[in-house]
């Protein structure tokens, strides 16, 4: 058998966005693949229910997105960058065979795809600026336009960039598409844009603003929200809104606080969606409320839940109207649950203890999701909707896996002391321990080095398996058992132990995160003298903040961190964050903010420290990097900053192939160097290419 490896990423599949068609009879997904070092491929597949092999249903050219069946099963819309632009378009195929067609030569995109009830309009949104509605790109645009790089850069906005991009005026619009009418002018031309219309900025409506989670009540009505305040930059609170198609009336009908991502109504005026308290909103539990356009009156069925929907969960209405489906974190699990839209009963759980739930789609008697668990990176899977029978539609990763020796994780629990607590009482941590595939529990004489993961979020939570899996087991596979846990400020625990963190992310967390590593330490097969400490985000602060507080850890790798607080408020799109977790500002208390910051004890480190960034990471910007590099450098500690051209806060998730790649090879290297268990020089000894299989794209100009 053949270890797991970094480079294996190009070889494995993920799928996403599980989607039903109408009758239950098969399911739609998104199939991805690394293409090449700089990029993917994405295409669509159907799988049947009833146990036949997925079979490819777009071609294999561009990234295809949100497949979408239509109403009465007889077509798929679908998101792609295929033909002659990189800008996302939509695309209508046959489901019983036939040629895609493209139904749209927008300027912004296609985002938040859905079929009215009678399947004769697609409803979608694009990011557009003024001058692209006053010259009418955003309903058709040449192939050939390509927007003008500002010159200088002026910016007016308190959020100006966000993911990769700067917004440069661009706004988040939202427009209905006469299906008919797009394949009659596709039949002869390119979409010439007659078969769209604006929905939103127009007439009373302020054209400045971001409309957001449009979805269809009846075929005649549509929902959406937008930020409302003086400076809807600076706000946490949406109007939610109903357009009559008909008449074009616009009504504001109630309003919501915390961060809209989804609006899900039913075609007799329900709309579940998403409220957060204002107070310390980002250390908050999200709840589901539900509006009842006839009565007025609003339900909370999510109440009684002790859990958040948030971070990667999401919530749709059953076919019926009547039940809603959600998915929370849940102690190390990203699970499902039911409940009733009126609030009778409580949310019940449906399925999904010790794995890890993605994307999933409600139909008539079942309820289709991506799932992934400790032995696979994830599949499709479908279960009654009561959860009572569980089948597998997919096995992806089935022909990578044969010959891989995957372990499974051991969980564990932890009574941790908060011995700087007034209270000192005691609390619950859990956590889980990756061994090498070689461990033999018989072998007592072998010990191996330890290396301890801790997650972003900071509100956030771990499992066995998601957007780890590859990286838990290629650690492990060279040598190492990998510890990570769930220390206080995770979600999925409730939310006392999500708010114990406020005003104290260091301290209290690693309190936490150093109990699991003394308990892991007792047994005899970890080399106590051996551990290694990393994290990405949230985890990035911690691991810097680790190495200002111990020496304990031979040495660490940050990534994609946080280092000063006041920097950071200052230049993320986040900045709410700091308001939420800290109640402070940095002209209310600059002092306080700057000793919760990593950079203000950088004199304290002596661990070897590798410090990883992106160029682009807007959501966590390189500044305080650079601050806290520059401080190991004065301060005489064995470090590189090792940077990454055109990616952001997601490399690590969704990064150019190569990019992924080469940071886990340096993640490992980084370790292995100052690890006497591997005989390996320290990194900054050896060639910049040695051990690199993805080769080295930094400078070679002196570091």
């Amino acid at each position: 058998m053949r270890s797991i490896q970094a480079a294996d990423y190009h070889d494995i599949v993920q799928v996403s966005d599980p989607q039903f068609e109408p009758g239950d009879e098969r399911v739609a997904f998104v199939r991805r693949t690394p293409e090449d070092d700089e990029s993917y491929t994405a295409t669509i597949y159907v799988v049947p229910v009833g146990g036949d092999q997925p079979r490819q249903f777009t071609a294999s050219d561009g990234v295809d997105s949100q497949p979408r069946f239509s109403p009465s099963g007889d077509r798929l819309a679908f998101a792609s960058t295929r033909g002659e632009t990189d800008r996302q378009q939509l695309w209508l195929v046959p489901t019983d065979g036939g040629e895609a067609r493209r139904l749209t030569s927008v300027v912004g995109g296609i985002g938040d795809l859905e079929w009215s009830p009678d399947g004769s309009r697609l409803l979608f949104t694009q990011q557009v600026t003024p001058d692209d509605r006053e010259t009418n790109r955003d309903l058709a645009v040449d192939p050939d336009y390509e927007p003008e790089e500002p010159d200088p850069r002026v910016i007016d906005r308190m959020v100006y960039r966000a993911g990769t991009e700067y917004l440069d005026g661009r706004r988040s619009h939202v427009y209905a598409l006469d299906v008919a009418a797009a394949l009659e002018s596709s039949e002869t031309d390119d979409p010439d844009g007659d078969a769209i219309a604006r929905l939103t900025g127009t007439d009373d409506q302020p054209v400045d603003r971001d409309y957001v989670a449009p979805t269809w009540g009846d075929g005649e009505t549509v929902y959406y929200a937008a930020k409302t305040g003086e400076v809807p930059d600076d706000s946490l609170t949406y109007e939610l809104y109903e357009h009559d198609l008909s008449s074009g009336a616009v009504d504001s009908f109630t309003e919501t606080t915390g961060w809209v991502s989804s609006l899900e109504a039913t075609d007799d005026g329900r709309i579940a969606f998403e409220y957060t308290p204002e107070e310390n909103a980002s250390m908050r539990q999200t709840e589901i409320r539900v509006h009842d356009r006839e009565t007025g009156e609003e339900r909370t069925p999510t109440e009684s839940l002790d859990r958040t929907v948030g971070h990667r969960c999401g919530f749709e209405w059953a076919p019926d109207g009547e039940t809603l489906y959600l998915s929370t974190p849940d102690e190390g699990s990203r699970v499902l649950w039911s409940v009733p839209g009126d609030a009778s009963e409580d949310p019940a759980k449906v399925y999904g203890d010790g794995t890890d739930i993605g994307g999933f789609s409600v139909g008539e008697n079942a309820v289709a999701y991506v799932l992934s668990e400790w032995d696979h990176p994830g599949d499709v899977f479908v279960t009654t909707r009561g959860g009572n029978e569980v089948h597998r539609l997919t096995r992806v990763n089935a022909d990578y896996l044969a010959d891989k020796p995957v372990r499974q994780p051991e969980e564990v629990w932890l009574e941790v002391d908060e011995e700087s607590s007034e209270s000192e009482e005691r609390h619950r941590i859990q956590g889980w321990l990756l061994t090498p595939p070689e461990f033999d529990a018989d072998a007592t004489d072998e010990q191996y080095p330890l290396v301890v993961n801790i997650h972003g979020g900071p509100h956030a939570q771990w499992t066995t398996s998601g957007t780890m899996w590859h990286e838990f087991q290629t650690l492990a596979a060279r040598g190492y058992v990998i510890f990570w846990c769930n220390p206080r400020g995770s979600t999925g625990y409730g939310e006392d132990h999500a708010t114990a963190i406020e005003r104290d992310w260091g301290e209290v967390t690693l309190t936490d995160v150093l109990a699991g590593v003394d308990a892991v330490c007792e047994r005899e097969y970890v080399d106590e003298g051996e551990q290694f400490v990393t994290g990405g985000s949230f985890g990035g602060f911690m691991t810097a903040w680790a190495v200002t507080q111990t020496d304990r850890f031979e040495a660490a790798v940050s990534q994609r961190g946080v280092y000063d607080l006041t920097s950071f408020y200052g230049s993320t799109d986040a900045f709410k964050l700091i308001e939420g977790d800290f109640g402070a500002t940095p002209w209310e208390e600059p002092e306080f903010l700057w000793e919760q910051s990593p950079a203000a004890h950088v004199a304290g480190v002596d661990t070897p420290t590798l410090v990883m960034h992106s160029d682009r990471d807007y959501r966590t910007p390189a500044n305080t990097a650079e601050l806290f590099y520059l401080g190991l450098q004065k301060h005489g500690v064995d470090t590189r900053l090792v940077r990454y051209p055109r990616e952001g806060h997601e490399l690590s998730r969704s990064g150019e192939p190569a990019h992924v790649v080469d940071r886990l090879e340096r993640i490992a290297r980084w370790f292995d160097g100052y690890a006497d268990s591997h005989e390996a020089p320290p990194a900054l000894e050896r060639e910049r290419t040695d051990g690199l299989s993805s080769g080295d794209n930094e400078s070679k100009s002196e570091e």
